[in-house]
């Protein structure tokens, strides 16, 4: 489990078959080892072995890149990176299990006083599980929803998230990962 608080960028150094291995700094590859549970733009992965100095390695099977952007990361693309939640450490985003739910695509990035004002466009079945002001891990980023449409939402985006994620990377028609707050789905499942 995570909170969406992005702690630390890595980038992809490369992809072989299943196994993708990225590069990050020293001081979180020190935190992990061998199945310790690491949230890579959002997605929850294994480590497969005792990492690095300032790299690891995990594997991706076939369903995680059939709901996730992950198969389109290319050499050198910036990733969020989040250890997993322990007892001691605040939540200061929400919930976040790194079970992604699907994509959405990035339809604008417009400049709002100090924020970046990011729309994005998301399948119909994902935006029930969304509300105004409620909350929504995009790449691993806990963000909360200013706007929800029936095939949208937008996030605003300060500058400490800009600059410490990899958002201020992302473009026009760019895919990301989306995890909608796991809330709204046990309580749709409560009233079946």
């Amino acid at each position: 489990m995570f909170t969406g608080i992005i702690t630390n960028l890595g980038k992809l150094k490369k992809k072989a078959g299943a196994t993708f291995t990225f590069t990050t700094d020293l001081n979180f590859c020190k935190k992990i080892r061998n199945g310790t549970s690491v949230s890579v733009n959002g997605v929850c992965l294994t480590i497969l072995k005792k990492p690095s100095k300032n790299s690891f390695a995990v594997e991706v099977m076939p369903e995680t890149l059939n709901k996730t952007m992950l198969g389109n990361l290319k050499t050198d693309n910036l990733v969020n990176l989040e250890l997993p939640l322990t007892p001691a450490d605040f939540i200061s985003g929400h919930i976040v299990q790194g079970h992604v739910d699907g994509v959405a695509k990035l339809d604008s990035i417009t400049r709002q006083g100090i924020s970046h004002i990011l729309k994005f466009s998301i399948p119909r079945k994902l935006s029930k599980y969304m509300v105004a002001k409620g909350s929504v891990a995009v790449n691993g980023i806990s963000l909360t929803i200013i706007e929800i449409g029936k095939n949208y939402f937008t996030v605003g985006i300060i500058p400490y998230t800009w600059t410490n994620t990899m958002l201020h990377t992302v473009k026009k028609n760019d895919f990301v990962n989306i995890e909608v707050d796991i809330l709204a789905k046990y309580v749709e499942r409560l009233k079946k």
